[in-house]
């Protein structure tokens, strides 16, 4: 493969830059509960259906506009509420990106509060910063279970697994951050909602269309990941597709990347340099990704560069970024839901939603995950509703029975009933970077092929 060398940078300066900005273009991380998520709703519905409710405790029977509806934890139909759990990463390594969805799942509900909410009950929200620490994410599950119906975002996939054997115990359901490919293994997702493709499958994905779109056909790549579920899973897939393209590892990183703030990944990227793949594929987070690519461009190393969609952050674009043309020229990308700016009817709605009930909001394609995750709990406490069992059980039950779940083009349609293989899914997007859009107010992803 043909590559293009840059010009030589001094290296400390360019790291130092590049993850500074990372920072970029962000919203402020909140830990908002449901009171504020929810003080706009219009909750007269939710008042007057649940007016009449007979309801001494959490887990008693009560007589409802629509029948009996059983609850137990998060549902009080006396006050007209569905309390939901979010766990999520505000102020870590993925924070910039998990703001953004969480933003996604305020102006969701908030939506759906003032058009009725779920026959009624108004959804509220209790959001929890984890900080994407794997001590203090199980923490903070015992601090609220007893609190919430459900979760409705948990990010991480070593998080996520975490509270696995609690989840279960407490007949919770999760709807995860984390596009694990055991979610989809009935042996570790009883409780667990998968949607998008998994990393696994999207490595495959990735690499394949670098493959195919190129003038000059790869044959070397370095593969580099952090460890545990989300870095492995990315690899896996990356050396199954190595395999079938008749490719070669030149450099195999797997798992030896510290995702620590901080970390010295200089090595590694000395590793990439010194083996001078065609192609570099990782699985990380923003921050090591910049401070490695950062340190190989440094090295005048160039090459394709692409890797799971979490390594992305559009501060890497921004107009004062330094890597900015460079990454704009190596890097391709893939994204789990239709970017900012497309043409479905469920990113139309997301914009003019965002639009209308956060204006100052900028642009950003991580507000459609948000819509997606709460789209799959909004359609299980409809099924449970409509059920009339609204405990933990009876949610996850309604959940697992969906089948067809339709995100109006947002996202690929989900189903979670069947045969694991066939709820897998293999669609995603795959996006060049493009500075000028950024630049002009959009987002700064240009999609390339969709529904690939």
């Amino acid at each position: 493969m043909q590559r293009r060398r840059s010009t030589t940078w001094a290296l400390a300066a360019v790291i130092a830059l590049v993850v500074a900005a990372c920072g970029g273009g962000t919203t402020t991380a909140t830990t908002t509960g449901g009171a504020d998520t929810t003080a706009a709703a219009d909750t007269t519905a939710a008042a007057d259906t649940t007016a009449a409710a007979d309801t001494t405790t959490a887990s008693e029977t009560t007589a409802s506009a629509a029948g009996d509806i059983t609850t137990d934890f998060g549902v009080d139909l006396e006050a007209g509420t569905i309390s939901v759990g979010l766990l999520s990463d505000l102020t870590g390594p993925f924070g910039p990106l998990v703001t953004s969805i969480v933003t996604g799942h305020e102006v969701f509900w908030e939506n759906v509060n003032r058009s009725g909410g779920i026959n009624g009950l108004t959804v509220e929200l209790e959001v929890r910063d984890t900080q994407y620490d794997l001590e203090l994410h199980p923490q903070l599950y015992q601090e609220i279970k007893d609190q919430v119906v459900a979760l409705g975002h948990s990010t991480g996939s070593p998080h996520t697994m975490a509270i696995r054997g609690d989840l279960e115990a407490d007949g919770m359901l999760a709807v995860p951050l984390t596009w694990y490919s055991g979610w989809t293994d009935p042996n570790i997702n009883a409780n667990i909602l998968h949607h998008g493709s998994p990393y696994c499958i999207e490595s495959m994905n990735l690499l394949g269309y670098v493959a195919g779109a190129a003038e000059e056909p790869p044959a070397t790549v370095a593969l580099a990941s952090v460890p545990g579920d989300y870095g492995l899973d990315g690899m896996a897939g990356a050396k199954l597709a190595v395999e079938a393209l008749g490719l070669e590892i030149v450099y195999d990183g797997s798992g030896m990347i510290d995702p620590t703030p901080g970390a010295d990944v200089t090595p590694i990227a000395g590793e990439i340099v010194a083996a001078d793949p065609d192609v570099v594929f990782m699985t990380t987070t923003p921050g090591t990704l910049s401070s490695i690519y950062g340190a190989a461009l440094a090295s005048n190393f160039e090459a394709v560069w692409t890797g799971n969609g979490p390594n992305w952050n559009p501060g890497f674009i921004a107009p004062d970024s330094p890597i900015k043309d460079a990454i704009a020229r190596d890097w391709i990308g893939g994204v789990y839901v239709e970017p900012w700016g497309g043409e479905s009817a469920g990113i139309q709605e997301v914009m003019d939603l965002v639009g209308e009930l956060r204006p100052d909001a900028p642009p950003n394609d991580y507000y459609g995950e948000g819509f997606v995750e709460a789209q799959i709990l909004y359609q299980a406490l409809l099924r449970a509703y409509e059920n009339g069992d609204m405990t933990r059980a009876g949610v996850l039950a309604a959940a697992k029975s969906l089948e067809d779940v339709d995100f109006n083009g947002l996202a690929p349609n989900e189903t979670f009933v069947g045969e694991p293989n066939d709820q897998v899914q293999r669609v995603g997007y795959i996006f060049r970077p493009d500075p000028d859009d950024l630049a002009s107010g959009g987002t700064g992803t240009s999609v390339v092929e969709a529904e690939y």
